[in-house]
């Protein structure tokens, strides 16, 4: 590719006060949720004091949100844990990094040893895809450990979306994205990219970019049960009942083909199964769908004959259709909806991202598939999805006796006593274990019940390369970020940690933390000489090798990945362009990516055809309450932890049960006083919020609260604790195909406290 994109000063803003001498900027991509921002920081000394867009960059042209924003206090959070903290006579004191990692390596390897590496379960958080540490060493740690207990958030929000990938196109890491900047009508179901900036659809400005359609003539329809900002914005608002997503879309589907609508263009060839799936959901009309959906049927009716009418146009379910008890039957139909229209894999439709660290494209061929179920958990049988088993069984393998039961837990930017059901159970279920170790800046309601807790430096103090979002961005380009501020004195590198961590748990305690990285990339390279479609084909490993660049593992590494991808590129090209390197809008990539075993996208794979039965028999079924739950997302919150920003917490980002006036009025509930909720998994008591933004039937308290557990440090989320959704929640709920918790959409019932 042109290697032209130099790199641009920054303009002036003349309405800002020059900052002081001291002062200098920097650029950083923001690491705290999914849009990947842009930030131009400024530093005085090595404390970062602000953070505002870098109209610069190549992805987010300046756009930022509050969380960006609030970089600085994050970054600087007195709160952060900057010790290693090891257990003694019970107590969590500070320790150097070498007793830690003496004691981890001491007390893990003879339980591996002695109960075999399912003994060990390991548990990875959301934060791990926002830094570079997080995708470069759990891969290691896991080929080396070899247990079949992994459990990490993607059961409790995405995997339905990479289970109907994986079904679908053979591949479960081959999620269509929609092209929001040439697309000419978006049905969204289940997301409010307003306040989440998107998600599993990278995209600077997700809000922005729905303004924009709109102003070219476009269509937005939000399927939502709340009238969101998101939803305000639409053409069409849908306040479906939760959970009935799956129903919804397979109607829009059976008009499809009712009214010979279908459409599928190029994709003609590259499918299989469409009689099949013409006969599987033709029960599934809008007048069979239309009282489970609390929809008019005409009204399903016309919203399937503008998709199919639409010059291009694209289907994007989120979180709010994937944790429900349908998700997969959900995420499937909405690529399903997308091929029949055909949408799919064109441009204005829904397109597959090309990374420039995904492996050079290489001619189309059929592959081994995609299986489910290849072991299954102890204690429930929970059949395993892409190698995970769901969150939401991890405390019953722990505190379940018998054979194979969990005794230690490597926890790893994880806090699953707030993010999954249940929580008190695996409190309690954590306390048991043997022996475990938290990667983690805080001292939080999980990592309290370590017995090391290793501890990142702040994001200012670590490099930073997006390789997961890369992968569902709405358009291709790449960034780098160095550290802008130098380790500070006492502290290890966050890739330095997990190298050591890997080599505790590995049995190779004690050697250098560069073994790991120079062991991936002999790995590396032997693969990509032998491969005939690599662009390092036939050369030789050493020479290679040398030809690396980077001052850390980790750049060299990245720098190995980016000559073995798409683009020609090297580690070079991004530090000479700070601003990124735009690699251009997506573009077609069928049938290159496909996996399946026919070679071609299989529209009803069995497990699918196998669980629309279940989708069948709830046409019939009503709730035996009026009321359910849905959570909300806050802007200024992404996880747990940014309840610790003073600026963060506040304003509307606030712990409240949001019900409707009409609900209010029937159950004699006041606007500001408490409510007891009940469900499944216990009670919970939350200030009632009275609002018309959420529909009748349907209440909703947002996820990630609940900091009032002892033994913590995080005192600004302490002093407004909230309370924990998922404790409403036994586990028992679970998507069966994914293994993902149904957090939305189940019944509760309320009673006023007087």
């Amino acid at each position: 590719m042109s290697r032209t994109n130099a790199a641009q000063p920054a303009p002036t803003d003349g309405t800002r006060a020059a900052p002081p001498e001291a002062a200098r900027t920097a650029l950083r991509i923001c690491p705290l949720c999914e849009a990947t921002c842009g930030l131009t920081l400024t530093i005085d000394g090595t404390r970062v004091t602000g953070a505002r867009g870098d109209r610069d960059d190549v992805f987010s042209h300046g756009f930022i949100c509050p969380k960006g924003a609030s970089f600085g206090e994050l970054d600087g959070d007195p709160d952060r844990l900057r010790t290693p903290l090891v257990r003694k006579d019970g107590e969590l004191r500070e320790a150097s990094w070498e007793e830690a990692f003496d004691e981890v390596a001491a007390r893990i390897r003879p339980l591996i040893e002695e109960y075999g590496p399912n003994a060990v379960g390991v548990v990875l958080g959301n934060p791990n895809v926002h830094t570079m540490a997080g995708a470069l060493y759990p891969p290691v740690l896991l080929s080396l450990l070899r247990t079949r207990n992994l459990f990490t958030a993607s059961t409790l929000d995405q995997m339905p979306k990479h289970v109907s990938s994986g079904l679908l196109f053979g591949n479960a890491i081959a999620i269509p994205v929609p092209d929001l900047d040439r697309t000419d009508h978006l049905l969204l179901l289940g997301a409010n990219p307003f306040d989440s900036n998107g998600s599993l659809c990278t995209a600077a400005d997700f809000p922005g970019k729905l303004k924009a359609l709109r102003k070219r003539g476009g269509t937005l329809t939000v399927v939502d049960p709340r009238r969101t900002r998101t939803a305000q914005l639409a053409d069409r608002h849908v306040p479906i009942r939760p959970g009935a997503d799956a129903l919804l879309l397979a109607a829009l589907a059976q008009v499809l083909f009712e009214e010979k609508l279908t459409d599928l263009g190029t994709l003609e060839a590259q499918v299989e199964g469409l009689d099949e799936l013409r006969e599987a959901i033709a029960e599934f009309t809008p007048e069979a769908v239309a009282a489970a959906c609390d929809m008019d049927a005409e009204e399903i009716r016309t919203i399937a004959r503008e998709l199919a009418a639409a010059p291009t146009a694209a289907v994007y379910g989120r979180v709010g259709s994937s944790t429900v008890e349908f998700g997969t039957l959900a995420n499937w139909l909405v690529d399903v909806l997308n091929v029949l229209t055909g949408n799919l894999d064109r441009p204005g439709g829904a397109l597959f991202p090309l990374a420039a660290t995904d492996r050079a494209p290489r001619p189309a061929a059929p592959g081994k598939g995609f299986a489910l179920g290849r072991w299954a958990s102890r204690v429930s049988g929970h059949p395993e999805a892409k190698g995970e088993l769901p969150m939401a069984a991890l405390s019953e393998e722990i505190d379940t006796p018998g054979e194979g039961r969990i005794r230690a837990v490597i926890s790893i930017a994880a806090n699953p006593v707030l993010s999954a059901p249940d929580g008190d159970r695996l409190d309690r279920a954590l306390a048991e274990l043997d022996f475990m170790v938290s990667v983690d800046p805080y001292l939080n309601e999980t990592s309290r019940h370590a017995d090391v807790v290793l501890p990142p430096p702040p994001p200012s103090q670590s490099a930073h390369f997006d390789f997961s979002f890369n992968n569902f961005a709405v358009r291709n380009q790449a960034r780098y970020s160095p550290a802008v501020v130098p380790l500070e004195k006492g502290r290890l590198g966050e890739c330095e940690i997990q190298a050591r961590l890997v080599l505790a748990v590995a049995g190779m305690h004690g050697a250098d933390p560069s073994a790991v990285d120079d062991m991936v990339i002999e790995s590396s390279l032997a693969k990509a000489v032998a491969d005939p479609h690599s662009p390092l084909h036939g050369g030789d490993p050493e020479n290679l090798a040398r030809l690396l660049i980077g001052s850390t593992g980790p750049e060299r590494r990245l720098d190995l990945m980016l000559r073995m991808g798409p683009y020609d590129l090297i580690l070079e090209d991004l530090l000479q362009n700070p601003h990124g390197v735009d690699l251009g809008p997506l573009q077609p990539r069928l049938p290159q990516i496909l996996k399946t075993r026919s070679g071609r996208v299989e529209l009803l794979p069995e497990p699918i055809a196998g669980d629309l039965p279940r989708l069948r028999r709830a046409l019939d079924e009503r709730p035996g309450t009026p009321l359910v739950l849905v959570g909300r997302r806050h802007l200024r919150s992404n996880n747990s932890w940014m309840h610790n920003v003073a600026t963060l917490n506040g304003g509307s980002n606030r712990c409240t049960l949001q019900i409707h006036p009409t609900d209010a009025a029937r159950l004699g509930l006041e606007d500001g006083a408490p409510v007891r909720i009940g469900a499944d998994g216990g009670e919970l008591e939350a200030p009632v919020e009275i609002t018309d933004t959420v529909r009748t039937g349907v209440v909703s308290l947002p996820h990630g609260w609940g900091h009032d557990r002892p033994g913590t440090r995080m005192s600004v989320a302490a002093a407004r604790p909230g309370v924990n959704v998922n404790q409403l929640l036994d586990g028992s709920r679970l998507d069966p195909l994914s293994g993902t918790a149904v957090l939305n959409g189940f019944p509760v019932e309320l009673s006023p406290l007087r």
